[in-house]
């Protein structure tokens, strides 16, 4: 059990914390801060530092802008989240996931221009940082819990597919201009056959993405750092660069990021905004599983509105100083935790590490190689894939597992943003469509069995004659509120004897709206016409106060309702003098 308590959680000293405060989970546990963590916040942050800097680079190149940016991506919103992220242990900085939608954004808008390109990665955090921000405020946490675990698979198959492909082309030291994994699968074969490819480029990057790999199962060593100085010593010792043409890194600009607003064409607002709403959901619904799943593990409850603020805080941050989009890190934040990580004060000194390097040691990866960075990002595109998961979906529920498929493709042939966009609607069609066509059921009574139960599963329940019990399992609204009134007049229809009085078991039905609040006058009057009575049992109170609100008892009566269905079969029974025994 976590010795360190929940960023969360008061004294008495604490309770009089004003408002504004309780967003700043960082200064809460700075109060609380005890000496003996100290040393272990600032050993995890060193050894978290000698991460930062070879994956800050590489997703930097990924997302399309240049591999200094990504260390100052890095830098500022460690920063930022050490005081507003709720999370005592989370990592953030650039993300593979986010690589494939920044560049889809980035690369066409820029036209090649550096500059162009982190302005425009810059606007795209700044409008995510304030989406997540706003989202926050606004007490939206639950919003990424309405894209299934089938759809989520399917993005980040796609994104992690779009990542990979993207990267091939510089794993062979070939510069190709990107337009979609596809086209980029056959521009890198045609490349390939012309003979374009560096051998020398691809040895050091293949040999790096081994090392990745074969590491990656030694939780404790810092598989990339390894790989990737073996491959920076290897390229400067022997002079790869200058005599075989393998394109490295060379010298970083000396000094931390400064204060800058990004500037846009009012050309490119259009593709910003929708790429940064898609960052937001991204790099949301990963920093919420993360965040939960480290939570669960320290029993340190966190906040998902605090979470969303910490991550708006982070991108904001990050656009303001000249870096680009930034989500949490499943790969870094598992180093922060084996290395004894206790607080916040990790990813600040982890912040500073990176500081001093730019500030005293610029050259030191100038020999690191632009192939070496492809295999960083090819073995994080790697780890982004699910496939035994899927493998179980298709097994138990294959219809989730085509949706799944259909956002990979979306993703894979539209494009990160275009297929998010998919994501999100497949999303909604899939939620609407379990209410559009809900299960519903008329009961009976079966011998030996309490209750009442579907006479569709048991065909020799008894049914009270003159009475149709009917259940909706869903809430009634627009989409569905021709198909209940259609399926009540069916149960009428097909019951076996005449019918006296239709209940409602509408114990499933937690809302209603006005289409379905006048249908259900309708069929009131309908029902009433033919010497048929409607009445509803166990039904909830707000809905019982929505229905009050909209209008509807003023036109059925108040006197509708019973508190269960066996309440209401006895009043049937009584009230219509029918001989049955339940």
């Amino acid at each position: 059990m976590s010795d360190v308590p929940p960023a969360g959680s008061t004294s008495s000293r604490d309770s009089g914390l004003s408002g504004w405060r309780r967003w700043l989970p960082g200064l809460q546990i700075l109060r609380r801060y005890q000496a003996s963590w100290l040393p272990k916040d600032l050993l995890a942050g060193l050894v978290l530092t000698t991460m930062l800097v070879p994956v800050g680079i590489a997703y930097a190149e990924a997302s399309g802008v240049p591999g200094i940016y990504g260390l100052y991506a890095t830098i500022v919103p460690l920063l930022a989240y050490a005081l507003f992220g709720p999370s005592r242990i989370l990592v953030l900085g650039p993300d593979s996931a986010l690589a494939a939608i920044i560049i889809a954004v980035v690369l066409p808008q820029s036209a090649g221009d550096p500059m162009r390109a982190i302005a425009l990665a810059s606007a795209m955090a700044l409008v995510s940082g304030l989406v997540c921000i706003a989202a926050g405020l606004l007490r939206l946490g639950f919003i990424t819990e309405l894209l299934s675990k089938p759809i989520r698979y399917g993005y980040m198959n796609g994104i992690a597919f779009t990542v990979l492909i993207s990267q091939m082309p510089k794993l062979f030291g070939i510069s190709i201009d990107s337009d979609g994994p596809l086209r980029d699968i056959a521009a890198l074969g045609q490349a390939l056959l012309a003979g374009e490819a560096n051998w020398a480029a691809f040895a050091v990057g293949a040999g790096t993405l081994l090392v990745i790999l074969l590491l990656k199962r030694f939780e404790r060593l810092p598989d990339i750092l390894i790989a990737v100085v073996l491959a920076t010593l290897l390229v400067g010792g022997l002079g790869l660069g200058a005599e075989h043409g393998v394109k490295v890194l060379g010298p970083l600009p000396q000094g931390l990021p400064s204060f800058s607003l990004p500037w846009i064409t009012l050309g490119d607002v259009s593709a910003v905004l929708i790429g940064g709403f898609a960052v937001a959901l991204v790099s949301f619904a990963d920093t919420s599983v993360l965040s939960r799943t480290y939570a669960a593990r320290t029993r340190t409850p966190v906040d998902p509105n605090q979470e969303m603020v910490g991550l708006g805080a982070a991108n904001l941050a990050a656009g303001l100083f000249q870096g680009f989009p930034i989500s949490s890190s499943s790969s870094r934040t598992p180093v922060a935790e084996a290395a004894g990580s206790k607080t916040q004060l990790t990813g600040v000194f982890g912040a500073l590490g990176v500081s001093l390097l730019l500030l005293f040691a610029p050259n030191l990866l100038q020999h690191l190689p632009n192939s070496a960075l492809a295999a960083v990002v090819i073995a994080a595109a790697i780890g982004l894939f699910e496939f035994k998961d899927l493998r179980r979906i298709y097994r138990i529920q294959r219809w989730e597992f085509w949706l799944s498929i259909t956002c990979f493709v979306g993703v894979a042939v539209l494009g990160a943003v275009p297929g998010i966009g998919l994501a999100v609607l497949v999303a909604v069609i899939e939620f609407l469509w379990d209410g559009w066509r809900p299960h519903f059921a008329v009961l009976g009574r079966v011998d030996g069995v309490r209750g009442y139960h579907d006479v569709a599963r048991y065909p020799h329940a008894r049914r009270v004659p003159g009475l149709v019990l009917f259940r909706w399992d869903a809430p009634l609204f627009f989409a569905n509120a021709e198909l209940f009134q259609s399926c009540i007049q069916d149960a009428v229809t097909q019951a076996p004897d005449p019918v006296r009085r239709v209940v409602v078991a509408a114990e499933p039905v937690t809302s209603v709206d006005v289409t379905s609040a006048d249908m259900l006058v309708e069929l009131e009057q309908i029902l009433r016409a033919a010497g048929i009575e409607l009445r509803f049992a166990e039904m909830k109170d707000p809905v019982k106060d929505k229905l009050l609100r909209l209008e509807v008892l003023e036109q059925i009566g108040s006197e509708v309702f019973h508190p269960t269905v066996g309440a209401a079969v006895d009043a049937y029974l009584q009230e219509h003098r029918v001989d049955w025994t339940p």
